[in-house]
Order: C-alpha cells, then sequence, then structure tokens
C-alpha cells in the first residue's frame, strides 16, 4: 500500500483532527492517496464513543483554567490525553488497498510501537483484550481508532516525556484505573522524540508497505 508521509509536528489537536478527516473524504473520492500523519499535540483530552462521565477526574473549572479543551470525537475507546510530550501518529489508511481486518490492523499498531520501543531499550508488551502497550503493569502508549469504508481514522500515541505525565492524572486513562509511564520514566533519561518517531515510521513502511 502506498502512503505519504506527513510529519506535523507540534500543532493543535483540532487543526491535525480537521486535517485527518479532509484526507479522510480525498482518499474516498480516489483524489490522494493513504497517509501518515505524524505530530505532538498542545495539553488536550480526547473523549472516545464509549466515554463515561467518571472518566474525568478533574472539573471542567479546572480545565478551563489550565486551557485544557476537551473534544468528543468518533473513535472508540474512553478518555485520554495527548500533550507535547507524546508522539502521535495517525494512520489514515485504505484498507481496501491492504487487508480489510480491523483485528490485523490493531495488532499491527500494537506491533509498531512495542518494537519502536525496543529499538529505543525499552521492552513493551500486548496485553490480550486490552489495546495499545504495556511496560509491567503500566501503559506506555495508547491506541484509538474508528473505520468508515475501511478508510482508518485516529491512531496511537506513545508517552516519551516525564514532564508531561501529570496531565493524565485528570482523568481514568481509558476508563481503566491503571497508571501511566513514559519511556524517560524507564530508562532515567532524556529521550530524543525524533528518534523515537523515526523508528515508528520505520515500523509503518514494514508492515504497510508491501
Amino acid at each position: 500500500m502506498q502512503f505519504d508521509i506527513v510529519d506535523l509536528s507540534l500543532i493543535d489537536y483540532e487543526k491535525a483532527w480537521e486535517l485527518q478527516k479532509n484526507r479522510f473524504r480525498q482518499i474516498k473520492e480516489h483524489i490522494m492517496p493513504s497517509a501518515l500523519f505524524l505530530c505532538r499535540h498542545h495539553p488536550v483530552i480526547t473523549s472516545g464513543r464509549n466515554a463515561k462521565i467518571e472518566s474525568l477526574l478533574a472539573s471542567r473549572e479546572k480545565l478551563d483554567a489550565s486551557g485544557i479543551k476537551i473534544y468528543e470525537i468518533e473513535r472508540g475507546g474512553d478518555l485520554t490525553y495527548h500533550g507535547p510530550g507524546q508522539l502521535t501518529a495517525y494512520p489514515i489508511f485504505d484498507l481496501n488497498c491492504f487487508k480489510k481486518d480491523i483485528h490485523f490492523f490493531l495488532r499491527a499498531l500494537e506491533d509498531i510501537i512495542i518494537s519502536s520501543l525496543g529499538a529505543n531499550g525499552i521492552k513493551a508488551e500486548a496485553i490480550p483484550r486490552l489495546t495499545g502497550a504495556w511496560v509491567d503493569d503500566k501503559k506506555i502508549a495508547s491506541i484509538g481508532i474508528t473505520v468508515k469504508n475501511w478508510i482508518t481514522l485516529h491512531g496511537l500515541s506513545i508517552n516519551i516525556r516525564k514532564d508531561d505525565m501529570q496531565n493524565f492524572k485528570l482523568i481514568k486513562p481509558c476508563g481503566l484505573n491503571i497508571e501511566m509511564t513514559c519511556a524517560e520514566d524507564i530508562l532515567k533519561k532524556t529521550i530524543d522524540i525524533e528518534a523515537v518517531k523515526q523508528k515508528v515510521i520505520s515500523g509503518f513502511l514494514r508492515v504497510f508497505k508491501k
């Protein structure tokens, strides 16, 4: 499958969301090919289709005071947090041109996360019936997608910087009573997000560009 690789750098969530939806329409109309968007976001909380009221632990007033918006979006799952210390990847992929299998797609995203972290010295794993990637009992990466007309939207995020973890305490991540972790906490050193990004790109090319 052919796909463009687009680095959006640090970008507001709403703008990246609009770019995803625009590319989705272009793919559906056969105007543009599939695309992999890579970016980081200013602090934001997103709410998936299965979000529960009790997953939000902070008041709206506190979020407003912190400048953190909540976006209700079309992906599956509950609440998650995005911030500048994460690497986020959005594959807007036409699975009609690859493999029409959502389970395979989710497992492929987990494989890309785990191999990318492994190349940077972190042994992560998938847990059956729970999407994402984990180090011991702590979650280091999250996945949330939606699929329409066999075209995917949204994607994955990998926690890298330790100074961007505090905002996870505003929510129950993915609606679960779990602890989140990041690459810097595990390795006890500063991590170059760009280096992780290149491994993620290599993972997508390995799995999908066939």
